[in-house]
């Protein structure tokens, strides 16, 4: 059973229209631009999307509708929300989306958290034309499915990218003499995991690393201790954890129990999370993870008050600010086109040049986006970037992880 909540943000009673003096017409309101979406409400990705998509998906609406909506020509237009909670089960992602397309008859459609229901919808999105801004989705798909859906744009891309950024920051620290070949690599078995190792297993082994340690775990894995305690046995420099959030909190929280404490440990999804932070207090210093962003900018620094001021929690440090920014992109193509005929706003997301919270934002060939944060870690309590190097804001990263604390 598919769950659903719609509102019409930001606009009175339906036909609420009173006439003042027999001589005035009074002017109709404009017809909303109805948007979906289908998210994880429930389910193991729910707090994965309760962190990074549901605030900016809720946020936005309410922060366009409260300025009258978006320009369509001469008119602006609020936003109508219809929503559905596909329970981090692609079976029902696809239900969900399918009816969004056929009975709710949406204009657009906001996608999914995870890259596995993201690549679940991404084929029915590209049968309708709906635009699919892939955000929270991170593939090597993408050269395969970019030459066939050609409705989708990947904000942060390839999983070689990270697994090859996070190689590239170890290599430079291996280099330095700071850390051994020596490296011990767990990963999630679902698309987002198996492509991240695969990835990094390429990566490792063509940089000259050893992998002590190459493990898979099944997806809602509780005990990390058998994987913590063979890490440990292997005595690596680096730990990495390709990891999703509840992942990231018991991979870490057992490796604090069991004192295991290698010079680089790093954990994938949810490592950005002020969840994070807050769970672990002084021992998520000097943790390393997925993502990062620029602590420093105006615009970011204007976004988190704003998120904290909705949400009453801070954002992520990476997918949210992303998530947000590519809101601000389709509204920024709609206004451009003039139209919300969804080939006409296709055409403009393709053209890029969009000024969001994020940066400025382009697309190569691929309709991948450009400038993606692929390695953060935590230092005196924020998460910066730390790699790639040449981003804004990059900071250098603080070796060696401190020793964990009771």
């Amino acid at each position: 059973m598919i769950s659903r909540r719609s509102a019409l943000a930001g606009l009175g009673a339906a036909g609420a229209v009173a006439t003042l003096a027999p001589t005035r017409t009074v002017r109709a309101q404009p017809a909303p631009i109805r948007i979906g979406w289908a998210v994880s409400r429930t389910g193991p990705f729910a707090g994965g999307a309760a962190t990074t998509v549901i605030p900016n998906y809720e946020m936005w609406a309410r922060e366009v509708n409260e300025q009258g909506g978006i320009r369509v020509g001469n008119a602006r237009r609020p936003i109508q929300v219809v929503e559905y909670d596909d329970r981090s089960n692609s079976e029902e992602a696809v239900r969900a989306v399918e009816r969004l397309i056929s009975q709710d008859r949406v204009d657009f459609i906001l996608p999914p958290w995870g890259t596995g229901l993201n690549l679940a919808v991404g084929a029915l999105l590209n049968r309708a034309g709906h635009l699919h801004l892939a955000v929270n989705s991170v593939t090597n798909r993408v050269d395969d499915l970019g030459r066939r859906w050609t409705n989708a744009f990947w904000f942060l891309g390839r999983s070689s990218s990270g697994a090859e950024a996070l190689v590239a920051q170890l290599a430079a620290m291996r280099q330095a003499g700071q850390i051994t070949p020596r490296v011990a690599m767990a990963a999630v078995s679902d698309q987002f995991g198996v492509e991240l190792a695969n990835a990094g297993r390429a990566a490792f082994r063509a940089a000259g690393f050893d992998l002590v340690m190459d493990r898979n775990y099944p997806l809602g894995t509780t005990d990390f201790a058998p994987i913590v305690n063979e890490a440990a046995r292997a005595n690596p420099d680096a730990f990495v954890a390709f990891s999703y959030p509840p992942d990231t909190i018991a991979i870490t929280d057992q490796a604090r129990v069991l004192g295991f404490n290698p010079k680089v440990f790093y954990t994938a999804v949810g490592t950005a999370f002020p969840l994070f932070r807050d769970r672990f207090g002084a021992n998520a210093e000097g943790v390393m993870g997925i993502g990062g962003w620029h602590a420093d900018s105006p615009a970011l620094r204007d976004y988190m008050r704003r998120h904290m001021a909705f949400a009453n929690r801070e954002p992520d440090r990476w997918a949210s600010s992303v998530t947000y920014s590519s809101l601000e992109v389709l509204a920024q193509a709609i206004e451009r086109a003039g139209t919300i005929d969804r080939a006409a706003v296709i055409a403009e997301v393709a053209k890029g040049g969009f000024d969001t919270i994020a940066g400025r934002t382009e697309f190569a060939e691929d309709r991948v986006r450009r400038g993606t944060w692929w390695v953060g870690q935590w230092q005196g309590g924020e998460f910066h970037g730390i790699a790639p190097a040449n981003l804004p804001g990059a900071r250098a990263a603080a070796f060696p992880k401190p020793a964990w604390r009771g």
